[in-house]
């Protein structure tokens, strides 16, 4: 069986490393129409003692403050210092009280691309950690997914609720 593809509905998207990996795509690919990307990383170094991870960034990147640490830091932001590159609309989510990836890689890239004029959302879930558990934000969620893509890749008109800017889910 053979599938086709219709490269002018290209969308991608993830959660944690998958939302990491969206950024890179959306900064190394112009081709996708839409993108969502949850808890993602952005500027690595700012998140330097900020999350669970203080001891993989010694031991596997060095400390920002060696030539060899910040060298390797530099690459792994390169979705943030290349924001210049994306063109894809991208919605960024993330729980409020996320110490695995905190949500403050949502923020930052999604305040680059508000400053680039690229059409971008942030969603921030109060009370929520790594894992959107809550099934009021959990269908949130999903429904966001759906109206973004629907409007970016099918081209379907969004519900007024889902305009630019932040917004913090509402409790059910």
């Amino acid at each position: 069986m053979r599938i086709r593809i219709n490269p002018n509905k290209l969308g991608v998207g993830g959660w944690s490393y998958g939302g990491i990996l969206t950024d890179y795509m959306i900064a190394s690919d112009t081709r996708f129409k839409a993108a969502t990307s949850g808890a993602g990383t952005a500027f690595t170094v700012s998140f330097y003692g900020t999350d669970q991870y203080i001891l993989q960034y010694d031991n596997e990147i060095g400390p920002p403050w060696t030539k060899a640490g910040w060298d390797a830091y530099v690459k792994i932001s390169y979705p943030f210092l290349h924001a210049d590159r994306i063109k894809t609309p991208t919605m960024f989510l993330g729980g409020e009280r996320d110490f695995n990836v905190p949500i403050q890689g949502g923020q930052q890239m999604y305040q680059a691309l508000r400053s680039l004029g690229i059409d971008t959302q942030l969603i921030i879930y109060p009370n929520e950690n790594h894992g959107i558990q809550r099934p009021s934000y959990v269908k949130d969620r999903y429904e966001r997914y759906l109206a973004w893509y629907d409007k970016y890749i099918k081209g379907k008109t969004a519900p007024a609720s889902s305009g630019s800017g932040v917004s913090t889910a509402k409790e059910q």
